[in-house]
Parts: C-alpha cells; structure tokens; sequence
C-alpha cells in the first residue's frame, strides 16, 4: 500500500491525535487505500526524497509558515483540506501566492473519489521523476545533420529531469566492432533469424556484421553504466558498411533504451514514456496525413521485437544495406508522444487507434497507420520536431499529467 506523508499546517500546537479527531471523516476514507502518517511541518527534516509528500492544510491563518517552509516543501505543492477551520479558505490564499511567482499549484477538496485519483495521478509522477534521475544517455556520435531543431541543453536537462547525456565518439563503436568474431554472434544471429517471420534482402553475411554492431554498443553500454543510447547510425553506415538497426531493436528487447539518429530530444522521450507508463515505444517519422480521415503513417527501421506480434528481416530502406526490423504491430489503442525543446520542457500527447501495417514500397520498414484521437493537423500547424514515439495503449491521461506536473508546456 502506498504511504502518504501528510506534511501538516495548523494553526494551534496540537498533538498528532487531535489533528487526527478534527479531521477524522477525511482521513478514515484516506487510509482505505493508503498509509497515512501525519508529519508536523516542523519535522519536515525528517524526510526524504524518497518519500511521496503531500501538504495538509488543517486549519487557517497558517498562510506565513507555509511561505516560511516553501523551499522544503514538494514541487509542485498539492494541497490537501477539508474545509474546517477555514482551511479551505487558507489554501485558496496559497495556490493563488503560488500562481503568482509563476508556480503550479493543485487543491485536492470535497469527493473522495476526486482526491483518491488525484493523488494517485500525483503519486504516480512521483514514482516517474525518480525513475529517471541519476539515469545516464549515451550520444554515440555527433546528432544527424538534418536534426536542426532536435537539440537539447545538457545542464537545462540535468537541471529539470535528473537525466545526464554523455557524448560517445563513434569510434568506440568502430574500434570494438572490429575486435569481434563470427564465432561471438553467430548463434545469436542465427536464432533472431530464425524467428523472423521471413529473411528479405538481407543475407547471414549483414546479419553477422549487423550482430557484432549490437555486441559492440553493448559493451560500451556496460562499461560507461548507460540507462539509453542514441546513435548517429548514418555514420555507422558510412564507416562500417552496414546498419544499427538491428543493433537498436534488441537493446530495446533487453531493456536499454535506444533511439536513433542521435535524436537527443527523442530518446528522452523514450525515457520519460518507460518511466511513466513501463512500456517501451516504437520511433517513427510522420510520413504522411489524411486530414479527411485524420489519420497518419508513421514508419522506422527499427523496432523492438517485443513490440511486434511478428517481423521480417529486411535491409535499410535508405541505403539499401545491413540489416532492418519489419515489425507488424497489434492493432488497437496506441499513444503517440513527443517532449521536445532545448530544455525538453514542450510536449505532444494524444491517443488513437492502429489501424494497418501498411507495406508501402518507398517508405521504411515498419509502417503503421493510425487513427488519431485528436486533430492531425498538429502536424502541419505546430510539430514538435519530426521523430514522434509511439506507445501500444491508451496512456494520454498519463503522460499528459506527467508532463504539465513538470511545467511543461503542451502543444495542440
């Protein structure tokens, strides 16, 4: 059961237990479904960050202590009253003080359904901000060329999210592909093929060579301890000849989450997406809008084979070389996602309905089309970007409070 500190503000020095009798009806229905645990605002040293945190207001005229408290207390700060003693009245006087100093605030009163799910919702960002800070991206090579408007600020980052990017040189990837044998990937390589629905253009040669790209990343992966990678794969094609597409799908398998194109906004995105839902995602290009339909295609060369229901082995759509992943999707209910901006402080949400994999000859591999939601002019008027992740499940109200809990600003 979840555990509640309930950081209190009242106006008169009272006991635990007196706090608890003048706010019995409340508490009682809270400790349904929660560990509650009453902490005087002047213990407050008491905790951590690790403890889930919600501020009580108990009485009125508590206005000065809270303001005294406010660099201690969680951000954004929620709010939770009853109404007696004029502690409605006295939270109303707060979230407007934070409103103007440019701060979120939410009050949690009246239905006990409301609050519940409230603080659920709360609780739940919670558990995701956690998850990702400590959490360390590798950027193996410099971002592609034509990501002109992908980049982001590594302190900003830092500072808001907890997640750290570390620059790779591309040459770590070269040096240890050439270190390593058939003999090292071959069986692997064999058993992947052997599960794919069907072997395309690519021959056992691109899987071997494809395989050892894999085994290469993932080394680096364990000696520098990074959480996701994104890599400049055009560059791997230039200088190896072959593809890390497959390379990206089976670090995703194995819970490392990989982006491609030293896309810095995307693979974020990936990262704020396992942390709030648990779920990985498929990143796609945009490639083409029915607005009549509202409807979008959505295509990459690589994804996850635990995504899939089955895939093909195919080649890179672009190049024509190595190794790509044909995925076919299970219809139904998807999310798509985006947080962008330099300071990763943009987001696109919205949910819709996987339709088809679609198979067309000049697009790459995995191709889904998806029945949006909400309006799929998004593309065309305010796009955060090209690359969109895409999540099997319907987890726009999710993401959505994850977000904004985070000041982030939500693009339509």
């Amino acid at each position: 059961m979840i555990t509640v500190h309930l950081i209190t503000f009242a106006s008169a020095l009272q006991n635990q237990m007196s706090i608890y009798k003048m706010h019995e009806v409340l508490l009682s229905e809270l400790e349904k479904f929660y560990i509650i645990k009453i902490i005087d605002y002047k213990d407050l040293y008491t905790l951590t960050e690790n403890d889930f945190k919600i501020v009580f207001i108990a009485t009125g005229g508590i206005e000065k202590f809270v303001i005294r408290c406010f660099e201690f207390l969680p951000q954004p700060m929620i709010l939770l009253t009853d109404g007696v003693q004029n502690s409605f009245s006295a939270s109303l006087e707060i979230s407007y003080w934070l409103q103007c100093k440019g701060l979120k605030s939410e009050i949690l009163h009246g239905d006990i359904r409301n609050t519940v799910e409230r603080i659920h919702i709360h609780y739940n960002n919670f558990e995701a901000q956690k998850a990702l800070k400590g959490k360390r991206i590798g950027v193996i090579g410099t971002p592609s060329s034509w990501l002109i408007a992908s980049g982001v600020d590594y302190l900003l980052s830092k500072q808001r999210w907890g997640v750290e990017y570390i620059n790779i040189p591309i040459e770590n990837v070269t040096k240890r592909y050439a270190l390593i044998g058939e003999d090292e990937v071959g069986e692997q390589a064999a058993q992947i093929a052997g599960k794919a629905l069907a072997c395309r253009e690519a021959d056992p040669e691109d899987m071997i060579n494809a395989m050892r790209i894999y085994k290469a990343i993932k080394e680096i992966c364990e000696k520098e301890k990074l959480n996701a990678i994104t890599l400049n794969c055009y560059k791997i094609i230039t200088l190896l000849g072959t593809t890390g597409c497959l390379a990206m799908s089976l670090l995703n398998d194995e819970g490392i989450l990989a982006g491609c194109e030293g896309d810095l906004q995307s693979i974020f995105t990936f990262m704020a997406i396992k942390a709030v839902t648990g779920r990985s995602a498929f990143m796609a290009n945009p490639i083409r809008i029915d607005i009549k339909s509202n409807e979008i295609v959505m295509a990459h060369c690589s994804v996850s084979t635990k995504l899939t229901e089955r895939y093909i082995i195919r080649n890179h759509f672009e190049s024509s070389k190595g190794v790509s992943i044909q995925g076919i999707l299970p219809t139904g209910d998807v999310t798509i996602v985006k947080c962008g901006g330099e300071c990763l402080d943009e987001y696109y949400v919205t949910s819709g309905s996987l339709i088809e994999n679609t198979n067309y000859l000049n697009v790459c591999r995995t191709q889904i089309r998806i029945k949006l939601d909400s309006p799929v002019d998004y593309f065309l008027r305010n796009p955060i970007g090209n690359h969109h992740m895409v999540v099997i499940g319907n987890y726009e109200k999710k993401l959505d409070a994850f977000f904004a809990s985070n000041n982030c600003k939500r693009a339509e």
